[in-house]
């Protein structure tokens, strides 16, 4: 079974999967939302239809602070969501914060043509995301 992670924007929403042991991580696209999460969900619906997914990462844009932003309240909805569509499916959110500094450096460091990175930006960030997960759960099997 793999993970789906989700970096859930304003204007776009970014995905990334894991490989069937849930070792590496890759980006799969970059959905225009157009202000409708009906567009999201039936897009999210054709991935779940490619891959056996048992778990829904989805990242919460928390204040450096970590408090709740006006963000995060949006994508709680979003969350929620998910939760009563995919209700046989475990769907965790984990903290966000700069995964998309994180993704902007990388792309600079790839030297990708500017026009490019608003396209990608938000896949880059799903799969930081959903290696930030992977590795809290290794983190944690190491503790038990």
């Amino acid at each position: 079974m793999r993970i789906l992670g989700i970096d859930y924007g304003e204007a776009r929403v970014g995905t990334a999967i894991t490989d069937s042991l849930n070792i590496t991580v890759q980006g799969l696209k970059t959905i225009q939302r157009n202000n409708s999460d009906k567009i999201v969900l039936r897009e999210i619906d054709s991935i779940l239809e490619q891959y056996e997914v048992d778990t829904i990462v989805v990242g919460m844009p928390l204040n450096m602070n970590g408090t709740i932003s006006e963000r995060a309240k949006i994508t709680e909805q979003f969350v929620h969501k998910l939760k009563c569509k995919y209700n046989k499916m475990k769907i965790e959110t984990i903290d966000e914060r700069l995964t998309t500094v994180e993704a902007h450096k990388t792309m600079n460091f790839l030297d990708i043509n500017k026009n490019k990175k608003k396209n990608i930006v938000d896949t880059i960030s799903a799969v930081y995301i959903l290696e930030t997960y992977l590795n809290k759960l290794k983190n944690s099997l190491k503790k038990n």
